[in-house]
């Protein structure tokens, strides 16, 4: 695959799949420059030694780099998945880790990138390709949304809690039993597919991976409370690799050598330290998230209480947080929705995520983009299902 890219004398971009053998160092010393010349990135990446680590839990998946005289300047991820879209059966192509040296941008060498895996995607039958960036991402959304056709169509927010050490004090009057398997996937198809979008049909396969740690359902143990449940899976992502913060805002570093110094009082107030996040860490991702009932609020934070407490006894702490992805806005005015319930610290969360998709196929039933973007605002009444995959 070889492209044109826009240097003064027309070198020639070869685009071509990932080779382990030949080029993991290369792929180092690409990640460690895009790390050094992006700043407004703040958070990286530590891989455990396996590039691919993110997308190799995925049923189909690919790595491409770009090389510019036999040198490696970037390279781009994208896995291939069944999923219910629109109450559809669809195959949808996710677009993850695009990097390009900072030397090398801006002369179209990302634009090749996607244009090169999206071809991939369609020789694997996908009907839509998305990706997730951050809504002031401005260089990310100019490509995807301003030259490559992107829509704009949910806006997640990412809420990350501290884990507790010392462990959390769950509620009497709460029972929280594990699902096996089978119970569990049963469970979400009944009460949980038909109100979501990108609900992955392989989720049996996600429930048994060795990464999933379990699925657990909540529910009051008084039989005469008015009936409320909620039911939520976690993944341990420490397994495949580990996050840490290169570029923190300075009231984060002030706050954190504050709770520091008052780090032994901290449990006599019932407060939470703050973990240090400036040496690579692990954490366990929450999905799968749903509750229904009027009082479905507080069986969500006992959930997620629950899943933190597993992870501060979880290979000596390795674990230094708990993240969840939600939808951005609330489906309704209820206090107790889903996002107000999951504990988090407004600091450490991202409640600006953005994703962003593209038809890659002509639908039967539309005529444009435009029908397209009618189906994607009709889509907001459902909540979203986010693969501990994609992650």
């Amino acid at each position: 695959m070889v492209g044109q890219w826009g240097k003064e004398d027309e070198e020639k971009v070869v685009i071509r799949f990932y080779n382990d053998r030949k080029d993991r160092v290369e792929m180092e010393r690409v990640e460690k420059s895009c790390e050094i010349g992006n700043d407004q990135t703040f958070l990286f990446t530590h891989t455990l030694g396996d590039p691919i680590c993110r997308i190799r839990n995925t049923p189909l998946f690919t790595m491409l780099v770009a090389e510019v005289r036999n040198k490696l300047v970037g390279s781009i991820q994208g896995s291939v998945k069944p999923v219910k879209f629109q109450d559809k059966s669809v195959t949808v192509g996710y677009v993850l880790a695009l990097r390009v040296m900072p030397s090398y941008r801006r002369h179209g060498i990302g634009s090749i990138l996607v244009t090169k895996l999206e071809e991939w995607f369609m020789s694997h039958n996908a009907d839509y390709a998305y990706m997730a960036t951050q809504k002031d991402n401005e260089a990310s959304l100019g490509l995807f949304v301003g030259t490559l056709g992107y829509v704009i169509f949910r806006n997640p927010a990412i809420l990350v809690n501290p884990v507790n050490p010392r462990g959390l004090k769950l509620p009497s009057d709460i029972e929280i039993r594990k699902l096996k398997v089978k119970e569990a996937a049963s469970w979400y198809r009944k009460h949980v597919v038909s109100k979501t979008d990108f609900f992955p049909d392989d989720i049996v396969k996600i429930l048994r991976n060795k990464l999933n740690i379990g699925t657990w359902v909540a529910y009051y143990k008084n039989k005469d409370t008015i009936k409320s449940w909620a039911i939520l899976s976690a993944w341990n992502s420490s397994k495949v690799f580990k996050l840490r913060i290169g570029k923190a805002p300075l009231s984060y570093v002030f706050l954190t050598k504050v709770c520091k110094f008052f780090g032994r009082f901290l449990p006599f107030l019932g407060l939470t330290a703050l973990p240090d996040l400036f040496t690579p860490f692990g954490f366990y991702f929450i999905y799968g998230v749903h509750a229904e009932g009027p009082l479905r609020g507080k069986l969500v934070r006992a959930l997620c209480e629950h899943v933190s407490n597993m992870a501060a006894s979880d290979d000596g702490g390795a674990c230094k947080v708990v993240v969840v992805e939600v939808d951005g806005e609330s489906n309704g005015s209820s206090n107790d929705s889903v996002r107000r319930c999951v504990p988090h610290w407004k600091m450490l969360s991202c409640e600006d995520d953005t994703w962003c998709i593209k038809p890659l196929k002509r639908e039967e039933n539309t005529t444009g983009l435009s029908d397209f973007t009618e189906m994607l605002l009709s889509s907001k009444s459902r909540s979203l299902f986010v693969d501990p995959r994609d992650v």
